[in-house]
Parts: C-alpha cells; sequence; structure tokens
C-alpha cells in the first residue's frame, strides 16, 4: 500500500510497485472532519508515491493497511499503519520512513 501525491496536493491510498505510472487508486483519503475536499472534486489522472510504495508489508518501506494520516506544516506525513500497529513519520523527500509509536505487536 502506498499513499500517493496528486498534483493538486491531496492524498489517496493506492497499491503497485515503485516506478509504475499510478492512474487509479483503491481507497480515496475521506475524513468526516475534512471540509476542504469537495465530494465532487476532480483530480489530475497521474500523481507520485510520497509514502510506501513498496508491496505492503512490514518493512520500513512499506505500509499495510494505511488507515489514517496527518501531514503538518513541514509536509512531514504521519501514517497511522494499521495492520502493523504503528505510526510511522515520512519525511518529506524520504524513500523510507521512522516509526514513532508502536510497532511491538498489537495492543
Amino acid at each position: 500500500m502506498e499513499l500517493l501525491e496528486e498534483e493538486r496536493g491531496n492524498g489517496v491510498v493506492g497499491e503497485g510497485t515503485d516506478g509504475e505510472v499510478r492512474t487509479a487508486a483503491n481507497y480515496p483519503l475521506r475524513s468526516p472532519f475534512s471540509t476542504n475536499i469537495h465530494p465532487n472534486a476532480r483530480w489530475q489522472q497521474n500523481g507520485i508515491t510520497v509514502a510506501g510504495g513498496n508491496r505492503q508489508g512490514n518493512g520500513i518501506n512499506q505500509l499495510s493497511n494505511p488507515w489514517g494520516l496527518y501531514v503538518d506544516d513541514d509536509q512531514t506525513i504521519y501514517v497511522a499503519d494499521q495492520s502493523n500497529h504503528r505510526i510511522v513519520e515520512w519525511k518529506r523527500g524520504a524513500t523510507s520512513g521512522q516509526v514513532v509509536a508502536g510497532g511491538n505487536g498489537q495492543g
């Protein structure tokens, strides 16, 4: 699983391998608290990978069922990596993340 950055700066979650052109996303990121993305927003056709992109797994450069994210003012992405029971921080331009919470199994 991976997070994609659309050319307009919004994110979606998809699957694939590094280097593939992304043309579709399996899970658009939606939040009941987000008021700035209109339900009928139009998206650019292709995006770029900004986190993950190395197939589903538990490596530091992989995600498994990412469930939520937060982007701070420095464009650092924090991902709730649900199946790996961890929060992963991805700095802008990074090729792998850093576990900032969890990662020791469920609980």
